[in-house]
């Protein structure tokens, strides 16, 4: 019973902030992401206490450090700009590319090790596996819509 209001309480506090400001897809996509962690994670009311805020730390960082650092260079990766590229600077890219695998590391590493003083390490292990499942459904998501708007 308590999950479930807990669960509730989560909603409600998700879509009130999504009301009370401009909802991007970034927005959305956290929405939607807290929502599928908080159904499957079975957290207690002590865990969920000390783990949202841990846990949404971990993902403004995550997006601060590294999507933000990714999307610098992702338009040397596009095909149609990829010849302009030289030497030096496909080797600046690749240097700044594994930086921003091993930020990305770090984050969660860090994560792990912060989890690990209000959970058990099961629970974590779910976490990743839980944030994987996620990812492949909104990829499956995304795949769907690209395909209607194909046949449309």
């Amino acid at each position: 019973m308590k999950k479930y209001i807990l669960v509730l309480l989560l909603l409600v506090f998700v879509i009130g902030q999504g009301m009370a400001q401009k909802k991007t897809k970034r927005d959305y996509i956290k929405s939607l992401k807290i929502a599928f962690m908080t159904d499957n994670l079975n957290l207690t009311t002590e865990e969920a206490q000390k783990f949202w805020p841990i846990y949404n730390n971990y993902e403004d960082h995550k997006y601060a450090e590294v999507y933000k650092e990714y999307k610098g260079i992702k338009h040397l990766l596009r095909d149609k700009e990829f010849g302009d590229v030289s030497e030096a600077q496909a080797k600046r890219t690749l240097e700044k590319l594994i930086d921003i695998k091993k930020n990305s590391l770090e984050l969660e590493k860090k994560l792990f090790d912060d989890l690990s003083d209000i959970m058990p390490s099961t629970k974590i292990l779910y976490l990743k596996k839980l944030e994987d499942d996620f990812n492949h459904k909104l990829l499956e998501k995304l795949k769907k819509e690209y395909h209607n708007k194909e046949e449309k």
